[in-house]
Parts: structure tokens; C-alpha cells; sequence
């Protein structure tokens, strides 16, 4: 066998390739020269051309925009830094996984629109809950009045889950669940339904959101103070490590810091923020961090500017996986990766002209499986006006479904590496990023941050200007501030919340009640409040509640004894 060894190039052969390449160059910067004196005089569209975020966009881009090695820079996918991707060879392997986000009124409706969509192609579940459970509140309690199955189903105990998934193997579908404040009870109630199914933990695939710190920093979803919450995720990691490796026990969302008015940058800044705060509470647990870290996942937007959006998915990739290598000193490639969830931007959909909704979504699903997204929800057209129907579902999964199997788009990786605009994006985002973390550290980090209003306040500051555009007609919103002929009498159906949601909460509530074990009852509630106050891993008490038929409010009244409830400060 024949090998070939490495040789030196021929000291002339590398003097005649620098001159080569200085004759490029200096033809570059003529013909660029050139276009722009062309150019200079020409009627421009635009006074200026700026992205969403508001970064200045050039006319052109070459060479001159990008720096640095292609291997150090993008590499292969699978391979560090994973600009072009977490995984080898993406979706010509397997595509991203198609997970509508869906719930309303009760758990039986909510199961039966689980089962359609699976029917019609869907390949993963995503739980929306209602306001009541997302703030840890049973749906006949007091405050829940008028909002039980509104906005998401309602799921106040372990028969309420039970109920959700009724007929559909939790051992064979991947399920996301939504839900923050209280995500440790709702985690609970869900291992606790696949035990009754039979399925041990450890065969359980899927999400719990659990992202606490972007809920003190945008969607205010909160139950518990930053450090007993940031406690109760920890105890999550630890129990998961363990008990269910194939679980992700949290998924750190720039989604919702996005729909409050952040700009792409700070989307991506203040999500790693979190990100890299929740490795670092975990090592200083004790926590090894190559035995959580693999398991952690994201969730970003996916907003209108195109190019922005798919940057911004690769410079996340590059940015997590070389602190996490060289940060926090993670060995293990997969605690190098960061796998995505993606969704459609809800903020930029609009009640005019809604049928526009749909073209929108279909562009943004585009920029996410161009970004390199792991599964992907594309919004419904009429989620402005009220919960989608099922036609208006179907025709956001279709969307998904012709994008992967009649566009081509998924054939080839990572298809707009290369390009010198896509590539200059990509840095520029995470120059961005980086400085975002110079000033988090400013503020003493990202808990500080939070206590003192400056993440409130920026994010504030970004939706101000945004708004700012759209209502002086600097940035247009078709159907909106332009083009808004037929944007009078909104003619499509929408879904009707039946009234009567509340009352049949109440009734199974109160059937609960009569039937369950209320020693038991009292006895797990105990022993969760000495867990609490005593520092033991919180999980398997909490189990032991849902087991027993306890409330979500009861659950979470038993922490509140011992940890006290949130209230944010004033800030502006």
C-alpha cells in the first residue's frame, strides 16, 4: 500500500501563489471601486437599508466581509465548531421533526386534536397549557375564573395528563411541554401518566420548557424567587442524568424574549446568557457537566429578516459549542452541540388580511430548516384572532411538509454556507453576542440583571423602536400600514372556546376530590415540605404527589411555604 507523505511546498511555488493572490485583490478593489462610482448616483429605494434588528445591510458583500478560516470558522457538519450543524448529515438523514404546538378547553378535546394531527403527518406533540396551569393555579381555583381552556388545555392533576394522552404511547412519540414556572409539577404529572401506560422513564423522548430566567427577563410566567426556581431546575438536571438520559429537562428559549421586542442579537445574547448560567449553577452543584450538558436543547424565533435569521441559527452553534469546550471545560463532543426547537414568529402575524399570515410562516419555516433547526412549529394564520382550527393547523403543517418533500431545500447542508453575506451575518451576530456578554457580566451576571431591571429595560428599549418604524411607516407590515385594500371585514372562522370548559373542570375536580386518598394526600404534601426546606432533590416527592392525586396548586402551595412567591419590582 502506497502512502503519501506530507511534503513542503516549493518556497517559489508559494511566492508566485502570494502574487497571485495580490493581483486578485487589487482587481477586487478596482472592479468594487468601479461598481460604487457606478453606483453612487443612482436613485436608491430606500434612505437607508437596515435589518429588522436595525443593522446597517450593504449593498454587496465579498470577501472583504468575512474573516477568518473556513475550518475554524464552519468546518463540517458534526464537526466543531457546528457552524454548518449539530449533525452529520442532517436531514438527508433524517428530517427535522414536524411539532405543532397545540392544547384548548379540556384534556379530552386536546387529546383528540393530538390524534388528528398525528394522523395527518405530524411527527412530534407540543403542549400548550392555559393561563391557570402556567401559573400553577388548579382550574377551579379562584384566580382561574374565565380563563380554564382559553388560551391552552387545562391540566390541574395527574388525571388530567393521564386524560391528554390517552391512547397515544408515550414510549413512541416525543412530547414538548410549554411550561416554566410550575415545569417541575407538570414534568411530574407526565412521568407519573407513562407509568400508568407501563413506561418506565428512561423510554420517555421530549421537552420540558423549565426556562425560568427569560420569564423574570420577558414572558413573566413565574411561581418561585430566582434562587429557589433556579434550585427545582437543578433538580430536574440531577434527576434526569439518572432516571430519564433521553429526556431534555429544559429548553432555553430565546423565544419569548424575541416576541417581547428583542432583536435578533439579543435574542441570541441573552438565550446563551441564560444558557451558560444554567452549566454554570450546575457545576458549582457538583454536577458533572458532560453528564447534563448533552441533554440541554433551545428554542429560537423565527422572524421576518430572512438572511438575519438563518445567521443566527449558525452563530449560536458556534458560540455554544467553543465556551462550552473551552469555558466550562466540557470533554464530551454532544455537550459541544446545541440542538435546536424553532418556531414562527407569532408577534409578526396580523389580524388584517390574515390569509397574509400564511405566506409569512412559509418563509420563516424556510429560514429555520435553512438555519439547520431540529423540529420546527409553523404558525397558524388565524392565532391573532383566536386558537387555530383544524383547518387553519393543516394548512401550517402543510407548509412544513411541502417545504421537506417538494422544494429540495433539505438535500443539501447547510446550502447557504459560503455566502459572503450569510457568512459576514453569521460574525456579526456573534461579535454581538459576545459583547451582549461583556455587559451581562457589567450588570454581576445574569440573576443581577434580572434584579435590577437592565434585561427588562433593553428588551423594552428594542420593542419601542420596532414599533417606533411600523407606526411612522419607516418598516412595512403588509396589510397594515401598506397595501391594506380588503383589509376591512375579516372573513374566516375561527375556534369557538365552548363556555362550558370551566363548569366540566370543576365538576372532574370535585369527582377528584371525593375519590382520592386524602391521607395520602396529606402525607406526600409533608414529606415534599420537609424535602424543600431540608434541600433534598425535589423530584421524587413531587412524584409522590402526582401519584397521590394532588393538585398542581397544592403541589405548588406546599414550595410556596417553604420557598415564597415572586413579585417582580417596579423598573421603569
Amino acid at each position: 500500500m502506497s502512502t503519501t507523505e506530507p511534503r513542503l511546498r516549493d518556497p517559489d511555488a508559494l511566492v508566485e501563489e502570494i502574487e497571485r493572490r495580490r493581483r486578485e485583490i487589487e482587481r477586487l478593489n478596482a472592479e468594487l471601486a468601479a461598481w460604487e462610482a457606478t453606483s453612487e448616483g443612482t436613485p436608491k429605494r430606500l434612505p437607508s437599508f437596515t435589518s429588522i434588528s436595525g443593522n446597517e445591510v450593504d449593498a454587496l458583500y465579498t470577501p472583504a466581509h468575512v474573516s477568518g478560516t473556513y475550518v475554524d470558522k464552519l468546518g463540517v457538519p458534526g464537526g466543531f465548531p457546528y457552524t454548518r450543524g449539530p449533525y452529520a448529515t442532517m436531514y438527508r438523514t433524517r428530517l427535522w421533526t414536524m411539532r405543532q404546538f397545540a392544547g384548548f378547553a379540556t384534556a379530552e378535546e386536546t387529546n383528540r386534536r393530538y390524534k388528528y394531527l398525528l394522523a395527518n403527518g405530524q411527527t412530534g406533540l407540543s403542549v400548550a397549557f392555559d393561563f391557570p396551569t402556567l401559573m400553577g393555579y388548579d382550574s377551579d381555583h379562584p384566580r382561574s375564573l374565565g380563563e380554564v381552556g382559553v388560551c391552552g388545555v387545562a391540566i390541574s392533576s395527574l388525571a388530567d395528563m393521564e386524560t391528554l394522552f390517552d391512547g397515544i404511547p408515550l414510549d413512541q412519540v416525543s412530547v414538548s411541554k410549554t411550561i416554566n414556572g410550575p415545569a417541575i409539577i407538570l414534568f411530574c404529572f407526565y412521568v407519573a401518566a407513562a407509568e400508568r401506560q407501563g413506561i418506565s422513564p428512561d423510554r420517555l423522548r421530549g421537552t420540558v420548557q423549565n426556562d425560568i430566567l427569560k420569564e423574570y427577563q420577558a414572558q413573566h410566567a413565574w411561581v418561585f424567587p430566582p434562587e429557589p426556581a433556579l434550585r427545582l431546575i437543578l433538580d430536574m438536571f440531577e434527576w434526569c442524568s439518572e432516571h430519564a438520559p433521553r429526556y431534555n429537562p429544559i429548553s432555553i428559549s430565546g423565544y419569548h424574549i424575541r416576541e417581547a421586542g428583542a432583536t435578533a442579537g439579543q435574542e441570541l445574547g441573552f438565550t446563551l446568557a441564560n444558557g451558560f448560567e444554567y452549566v454554570r449553577r450546575g457545576i458549582e452543584r457538583g454536577l458533572d457537566v458532560d453528564a447534563f450538558a448533552p441533554r440541554l436543547s433551545f428554542f429560537f424565533d423565527v422572524h421576518n429578516d430572512f438572511f438575519e435569521e438563518v445567521a443566527k441559527f449558525r452563530a449560536a452553534r458556534r458560540i455554544w459549542a467553543r465556551r462550552m469546550r473551552d469555558e466550562f471545560g466540557a470533554r464530551n463532543p454532544q455537550s459541544w452541540r446545541l440542538r435546536t426547537h424553532a418556531q414562527t414568529a407569532g408577534v409578526t402575524l396580523t389580524a388584517q388580511q390574515p390569509e397574509n399570515n400564511i405566506v409569512r410562516v412559509a418563509y420563516q419555516a424556510l429560514a429555520a430548516v435553512l438555519g439547520g433547526t431540529q423540529s420546527l412549529h409553523t404558525n397558524s394564520m388565524d392565532e391573532t384572532l383566536a386558537l387555530p382550527t383544524e383547518r387553519a393547523v393543516r394548512i401550517a403543517l402543510r407548509t412544513q411538509q411541502v417545504l421537506a418533500y417538494e422544494s429540495g431545500v433539505p438535500n443539501t447542508i447547510d446550502p447557504l454556507a459560503g455566502s459572503y453575506y450569510v457568512e459576514a451575518l453569521t460574525d456579526r451576530l456573534e461579535a454581538e453576542a459576545e459583547e451582549l456578554f461583556e455587559r451581562i457580566e457589567g450588570q454581576g451576571g445574569v440573576v443581577a440583571g434580572i434584579e435590577n431591571g437592565w434585561f427588562q429595560r433593553e428588551i423594552a428599549n428594542s420593542a419601542a423602536r420596532q414599533q417606533a418604524e411600523i407606526e411612522a411607516g419607516l418598516r412595512t407590515v403588509v396589510g397594515v400600514n401598506r397595501f391594506t385594500g380588503g383589509s376591512g371585514e375579516i372573513e374566516i372562522d375561527t375556534l369557538q372556546i365552548d363556555p362550558d370548559v370551566e363548569n366540566r373542570q370543576r365538576t372532574s375536580m370535585a369527582r377528584l376530590r371525593a375519590v382520592r386518598d386524602d391521607e395520602q394526600v396529606t402525607a406526600s404534601l409533608g414529606r415534599l415540605r420537609a424535602a424543600a426546606a431540608g434541600g433534598a432533590n425535589t423530584v421524587p416527592y413531587i412524584l409522590d404527589c402526582a401519584r397521590a392525586y394532588c393538585t398542581l396548586y397544592e403541589i405548588r402551595a406546599a414550595m410556596e411555604d417553604v420557598f415564597g412567591a415572586y413579585r417582580e419590582p417596579v423598573f421603569f
